[in-house]
């Protein structure tokens, strides 16, 4: 069977600890803008990029060093016609080993190509989990974005917009 929701994996050299702890930094990757906890089982968070992107999120399932479950409550997109697109969307971090690396699965279950923002949200996620995510792990640094910085090519014609 095959799934139509966003999933993009990543491989590293690091530790599945090293990995989950990465992954609930979520202002290392993301946003410098999260306000609220992100590392703890119903903790809730909320994202916000200017006022082109809001969300809120609740981490419904946390199993150290395995899996990151999130729960969008509520969402909010300028650029699309349906204001409601990922609310009650599930986003999954699946760690796991695969010979001597780390495995991350990242899978956006309700993101799919027939929303709206599916092709902006497909390259965001996409960068955020190769490119930013990946260079925390591997780094310590990632690329989130700052206070009125866009981070994606995306954001940044949306600013325009």
């Amino acid at each position: 069977m095959t799934t139509t929701d966003f999933t993009t994996t990543i491989l590293v050299d690091q530790t599945p600890k090293q990995v989950f702890d990465a992954i609930n930094h979520v202002r290392g990757w993301w946003s410098e803008e999260i306000e609220g906890g992100t590392d703890k089982l119903n903790d809730e968070f909320t994202y916000h990029y200017e006022d082109v992107h809001r969300c809120k999120i609740k981490l419904i399932e946390v199993i150290p060093n395995e899996k990151v479950v999130w729960l969008v409550l509520d969402n909010y997109f300028k650029f699309t016609n349906d204001k409601s697109e990922w609310i009650g969307t599930k986003i999954f971090f699946e760690i796991s080993k695969q010979d001597n690396k780390t495995r991350i699965r990242f899978t956006h279950l309700g993101l799919v190509p027939e929303y709206e923002c599916y092709d902006i949200c497909k390259n965001a996620w996409t960068q955020y989990i190769q490119q930013s995510l990946f260079s925390l792990i591997t780094t310590g640094k990632g690329q989130p974005n700052a206070t009125g910085k866009p981070q994606t090519e995306h954001e940044k014609e949306l600013r325009q917009a």
